[in-house]
């Protein structure tokens, strides 16, 4: 068995309407790097919608950032709903590569990327998220009165503590992530 780097929706658009969205972009681009140079698959999901929206695929505002540094060998899966497994061949690539453990890193920490680990563990999938790899809204969830930062304290609490009916979830910041 073997691990994939997932990274959800690190887009363009979203990069300046994400807790330190740069910062995490180039915190992903380091994970990233470390899993190419262990062998280890990069998956990158981008969020699309119809055309002239936000998420058209033809935008490049729609792209997936450039500060990831994706390498040409990297796998990029468009989808159109915040679990990345919907509608998409994520499942099948992963069966594929006969991976069991994803590590999962992106965008937005309460909607896709908490929707992804979710679903990951309902595949049967161990996830390992990167506990400093992902960020919410920029201004967290004022309604709520939850600051970006406790959004995502939460949800690393919560993801790790959780029963869930398939693979088992850690929490690892990006710099222990290791793929040795």
């Amino acid at each position: 068995m073997s691990t994939a780097l997932v990274i959800v929706d690190m887009q363009e658009v979203l990069m300046p309407q994400v807790w330190r969205g740069e910062e995490l972009a180039d915190r992903i681009a380091v994970v990233a790097r470390k899993a190419r140079d262990s062998g280890i698959p990069v998956i990158a999901l981008q969020q699309i919608g119809p055309s002239g929206t936000t998420f058209d695929p033809e935008s490049p505002d729609a792209q997936l950032t450039a500060r990831l540094d994706l390498q040409p060998d990297d796998v990029v899966i468009r989808k159109t709903a915040t679990d990345c497994f919907y509608g998409t061949n994520l499942a099948a690539l992963l069966l594929e590569h006969d991976v069991d453990t994803v590590v999962l890193a992106g965008v937005a920490t309460d909607y896709c990327v908490d929707a992804t680990a979710r679903s990951s563990l309902s595949h049967g999938l161990d996830v390992v998220l990167v506990g400093d790899g992902h960020a919410p809204a920029a201004d967290g969830d004022p309604a709520a009165g939850l600051t970006a930062e406790q959004i995502i304290d939460r949800h690393n609490r919560i993801l790790s503590t959780a029963v869930h009916p398939g693979g088992e979830l850690t929490v690892r910041l990006a710099a222990e992530v290791d793929f040795k």
